[in-house]
């Protein structure tokens, strides 16, 4: 900072730099307006970015309904996450008997076996509810344990409007989810390579059983799946039907084109479950984009003399980074510098191990993807604590020229998610004499103790931030020595660039 005050020299051409802009009136440009769509009529309904989370549209999400058999999009989940695809079911009599008279079944029998895999083709294609009750005495002994465990699932996923009594999905009072909470479980489900092939598959073939001797092949029921059906959707890859008297037809639809994937979910249908499934995924593919934040997003990792995340120095590329993979959702004419972040320190349990911050991103105010900021974990030396490294004792390095300053400045227009647009003011020769004389002396007068404001401010954010990071590297386990050695590398890289 002091090296500011003593360069009269900078703080002119600063002072001149100021008061050229000054004839330059930006204006700014407001995003592009989220799409609407002309929506639903089911009851309730929703349209997600499978891979963003971003909701796209919603109808009554957080209202409560019957959601029959879309909830084996669960089971499925929790069944593959804690059992072996190879393991033996064998089938009670209370799994095949304790069942809606007339519901849907893959004819099974008490006594017989059948795999895992057996199991969770019959019940996503044939929608087998005596198989639902099967996989669930196999994966937690009784389905009383299951629906434990499916609402444990379901809270872990973010799920508030939800609560599970049975693997099935029939007729209970106590048995309900919203749209919103069945795109959460349908989000996690998919994500789930095994699921998503099975959700995928047009046909398969069981084993011999009592009833079935000679086998039996089953077909899923989602109709929007088969080619020579008149609701056949292009690049729909999987998904779920239901239906029960009391919570009328209900379809949960995951597809894909291109990198963008989106998944639906309607809730009591009215028999215009299809069309208003092709409705949502219109409206999708035709208005949303998707793309990749490390591909966009430079703020925190690519800004010159920055140390304030961790005290690690951000231009190391090795050392700190956004998670790669994760993306955000745009309308089509949308642009990412309409995007404002928000970094968190508040680390979720899902999070990567090396993760030190989370940030969010939003367009015109809604959530639109979010990633998280890395700790290169294969560094070398990431053995040791920074316990012993007092804050107090390691320096934080000071801007050393007006283009840090300019370049914050820069920067925080960018985040603030408008594009500027600038146009000239043409101003007569004898106005212009005056307006600079007049502007030069306000500017000397009071430019000068506004960036040393700016300045002292910056060094006081960065030491909060600073002593924010601390614990977080301990907790990772950054050794003293290769903290010292970054900073040292820092040091040295602008001592070579002046």
């Amino acid at each position: 900072m002091k090296l500011l005050v003593k360069k009269p020299l900078l703080v002119l051409i600063l002072c001149f730099s100021l008061f050229t802009h000054m004839l330059v009136f930006p204006a700014y440009a407001t995003p592009v307006a989220w799409p609407e769509c002309i929506g639903i009529t089911a009851e309730g309904g929703i349209l997600i970015d499978a891979n963003s989370g971003a909701v796209l549209y919603g109808k009554n999400i957080h209202e409560t309904y019957y959601p029959a058999s879309i909830t084996k999009i669960l089971t499925a989940l929790i069944v593959l996450e804690n059992c072996d695809l190879d393991d033996i079911v064998t089938f009670s009599h209370g799994a095949v008997y304790d069942v809606e008279e007339g519901s849907s079944n893959a004819n099974m029998e008490e006594g017989d076996r059948m795999t895992v895999r057996d199991c969770l083709y019959a019940m996503m294609l044939k929608s087998a509810n005596e198989v639902a009750n099967a996989l669930a005495e196999h994966t937690a002994s009784s389905i009383p344990a299951f629906s434990a465990m499916m609402n444990a699932k379901a809270i872990s996923l973010g799920c508030t409007d939800s609560h599970f009594n049975n693997p099935s999905g029939l007729n209970d009072p106590d048995h309900y989810t919203s749209a919103y909470d069945m795109a959460l479980i349908a989000q996690a489900a998919f994500q789930n390579e095994t699921f998503a092939r099975i959700a995928s598959t047009l046909y398969y073939d069981l084993p011999p059983t009592k009833r079935n001797p000679e086998g039996l092949r089953i077909y899923p029921g989602h109709q929007m799946l088969k080619k020579n059906s008149s609701n056949f959707y292009p690049g729909v890859t999987g998904g779920k039907t239901g239906y029960t008297t009391l919570a009328g037809n209900t379809l949960v639809t995951c597809a894909q084109r291109g990198n963008l994937q989106l998944i639906t979910v309607i809730l009591n249908g009215h028999q215009t479950h299809y069309s208003d499934t092709r409705t949502l995924l219109n409206f999708g593919f035709r208005n949303f984009r998707s793309l990749d934040i490390s591909d966009f997003d430079t703020t925190y990792t690519s800004v010159e003399n920055d140390m304030t995340i961790a005290g690690l120095p951000t231009t190391d590329l090795s050392v700190l980074y956004i998670q790669e993979g994760r993306q955000l959702t745009l309308p089509v004419n949308g642009e990412f510098a309409d995007v404002t972040s928000t970094i968190s320190y508040d680390i979720p349990p899902e999070a990567p191990s090396y993760a030190i911050a989370q940030i969010t991103y939003e367009y015109n105010g809604r959530p639109v993807g979010s990633t998280y900021l890395i700790v290169n974990q294969h560094k070398e030396t990431f053995t040791e604590t920074l316990a012993e490294v007092p804050v107090a004792e390691t320096t934080i390095e000071e801007t050393d020229s007006l283009s840090s300053a300019q370049s914050d400045i820069t920067e925080s227009a960018e985040v603030s998610g408008w594009q500027k647009i600038s146009f000239s003011l043409v101003i007569p020769s004898s106005l212009w004499i005056i307006s600079a004389v007049l502007a030069s002396i306000a500017i000397l007068t009071g430019g000068f103790y506004f960036l040393k404001k700016l300045i002292k401010n910056r060094r006081t954010e960065r030491k909060i931030r600073y002593r924010r990071r601390q614990q977080r590297l301990r907790d990772i386990g950054v050794s003293r020595n290769e903290f010292e050695r970054l900073l040292k590398q820092k040091r040295s890289k602008k001592r070579r660039r002046r």
